[in-house]
């Protein structure tokens, strides 16, 4: 019997377009951000508009899909004669993973579900790398692995401006107590990495430019780097400005830095005035 063909399946805090996915054959599943009795799935507001909402009188709150829109995807997929491989943000943070687990035991083996330990850009790059090979022919073992390898690759170092809608957003328990005694009584910024599924703090400085220098400098300190992404909230000059310095000093044109803005769901939990970079660290020599 012929091997199926492979659909690959994301959620929507990749921060793909929807033109940019459709063109990759990449289907996302969306999460939803609420303003009290208000529910927007990722798509349905701008930017612009997430943020004057933003302003009150509601606090934001996001939501993970439920469990019948994974299954809706999956099914029709399947009953198409494909595969699927679909990659979630990471699991530590949100129970998408796990509501994808659970929808794809109904299929039999045809679908593997992946944490990809990461968001934004850093989901983007793994569910476009399992895109590109499965419109090769290369068959969905074969894409697992190669994702997992990308997956292992990524970092995350991003600033913080403030930590209120972190703090709000409760997914960072273990490190408000420190933060926010760093940030209160020392008046220092936040650095964060995100790796291997998880944010540790890695560092701080007592202002925002410092904060992100630490970023630069964290960044650049794991080349050679395959590529790089500049995610900002409410930041466009800045992360421009910063995606111009990261390409000359790590020695890569300048359009291969993608500079995204963080959809309404990351947002939400990280706030404004957010500068951070993606890297995706060269494969080490077989």
């Amino acid at each position: 019997m012929a091997e199926a063909k492979v659909k690959v399946v994301t959620d929507s805090t990749c921060d793909l377009s929807r033109a940019e996915a459709d063109s990759l054959g990449i289907v996302m599943v969306p999460l939803s951000v609420s303003f009290g009795p208000e529910v927007y799935y990722n798509g349905e507001l701008s930017q612009d508009e997430y943020w004057e909402k933003a302003r009150g009188p509601f606090w934001p709150k996001t939501s993970q899909p439920p469990g019948g829109a994974f299954e809706e995807v999956f099914a029709r997929y399947v009953e198409a004669g494909y595969d699927v491989v679909c990659v979630t943000l990471l699991s530590h943070y949100s129970g998408t993973y796990g509501t994808a687990c659970a929808a794809a035991r109904r299929f039999g083996g045809r679908i593997s579900v992946i944490d990809s330990g990461t968001v934004s850009a850093g989901l983007a790059w793994q569910a476009i790398a399992a895109a590109e090979a499965a419109a090769q022919g290369v068959g969905r073992e074969e894409i697992v692995d190669l994702v997992r390898d990308v997956a292992r690759r990524i970092r995350f170092y991003v600033a913080l401006d403030t930590i209120e809608n972190v703090r709000k957003g409760g997914r960072l328990a273990r490190l408000m107590p420190i933060m926010g005694r760093l940030m209160r009584v020392f008046d220092l910024k936040i650095v964060l990495v995100m790796a291997d599924g998880e944010l540790s703090l890695v560092g701080a400085a007592r202002s925002y430019e410092g904060a992100v220098e630490r970023v630069q400098d964290d960044t650049l300190a794991r080349a050679p780097l395959e590529k790089i992404a500049v995610f900002h909230t409410r930041a466009p000059e800045r992360a421009s400005a910063f995606a111009d310095n990261l390409a000359e000093m790590a020695g890569l044109d300048r359009d291969q830095i993608r500079v995204v803005e963080g959809g309404p769901v990351l947002a939400c939990h990280a706030g404004p005035k957010v500068l951070g970079a993606f890297l995706l660290s060269k494969p080490y020599p077989a």
